[in-house]
């Protein structure tokens, strides 16, 4: 079986891509950034490397021909520039889509967020949105999975965390009102993934994807801090702050210690996605709570916070 995967330099695309040539699959990683992302997938067997943009339908054509699925993983979670994400996620995926159909590739599985929704004020949740409608009008057999905060090794989440604890002797959370959470790790993410490219389970439908532990944003804070060995001063601080810090940071650092829409997500939480979705069944729902080992797995090399991330120290 031949598999595309957008974004497949990526967090989620390279666990994927990992996970699928352990399985027999061939796979064709599409990435436009494909020399400043994980060196080791260029090692992976069974494997073809296409740096494409998802804005150039042509190539995608070209990218997906003789593929039997595409797992459309590419995303953002901030903008460079004005209307980026009108651009990558919607204009993104509606080429997508198009080069899919031509290509003769009958199925797609997108990744989008849990609480994506039109009409809300945040551009990243409605661009979001919009994706998954484009992927849903289409003809293809598609699964739309409404994740929530995915972690494991080469994620954001562990990641930025493990370098502010190593950075600094504090730690902020959002507002002061306690959110939910339920960390959902890659592994179980990507079962999933492959039981609707593979498998062709979850056909034309649309899935909400927690971690099976259910816990607060504070409580999950806490957690890696221990782990990383760290006992930080933890505090609140209003929303309107961490807005303007978040603005701040993508101005300044290369991979913003937190964005935007990322300030939106915490300060949403995770109780409800937004539409109906259907219910996964009980073979695949995730099972790996969010433990010290399973921390310790995801964590990075320890380490602070530099020059190096910051815009000018490149």
């Amino acid at each position: 079986m031949k598999i595309a995967i957008t974004g497949g330099t990526g967090f989620v695309g390279g666990h994927l891509a990992s996970s699928l040539v352990a399985k027999g699959c061939d796979v064709v990683l599409i990435s436009r950034g494909l020399d400043c992302r994980n060196e080791s997938l260029k090692e992976l067997p069974r494997t073809k490397l296409m740096p494409v943009g998802t804005d150039d339908e042509e190539a995608l054509v070209k990218a997906f021909d003789g593929c039997d699925a595409v797992a459309h993983c590419a995303g953002i979670n901030r903008e460079v520039k004005p209307h980026d994400y009108q651009r990558v996620h919607v204009e993104g995926t509606r080429k997508v889509v198009n080069a899919a159909k031509r290509a003769g590739v009958k199925r797609i599985a997108i990744v989008s967020f849990y609480r994506a929704r039109p009409n809300c004020g945040s551009p990243y949740h409605e661009s979001k949105y919009a994706a998954e409608e484009i992927v849903r009008s289409s003809a293809l057999d598609y699964t739309v999975f409404k994740a929530g905060m995915i972690y494991g090794k080469g994620d954001h989440m562990l990641d930025h965390l493990s370098h502010i604890f190593h950075t600094l002797p504090f730690f902020a959370l959002v507002g002061f009102t306690e959110r939910s959470a339920a960390p959902l790790a890659i592994s179980d993410f990507v079962k999933l993934m492959e039981a609707s490219l593979v498998d062709g389970k979850l056909a034309r439908q649309t899935v909400a994807v927690l971690g099976p532990e259910k816990m607060t944003l504070g409580e999950a804070v806490r957690r890696v801090a221990r782990v990383v060995g760290k006992v930080p001063f933890i505090f609140r601080l209003p929303i309107f702050f961490h807005y303007g810090f978040a603005t701040f940071l993508e101005s300044v650092m290369t991979i913003p210690l937190v964005s935007v829409a990322q300030v939106r997500i915490l300060t949403e939480g995770f109780d409800e996605p937004y539409g109906y979705c259907q219910e996964l069944p009980e073979s695949l729902l995730p099972t790996k709570m969010f433990t010290d080992e399973q921390i310790r797995a995801g964590l990075p090399e320890p380490g602070s916070f530099g020059l190096k991330d910051l815009r000018c120290g490149r």
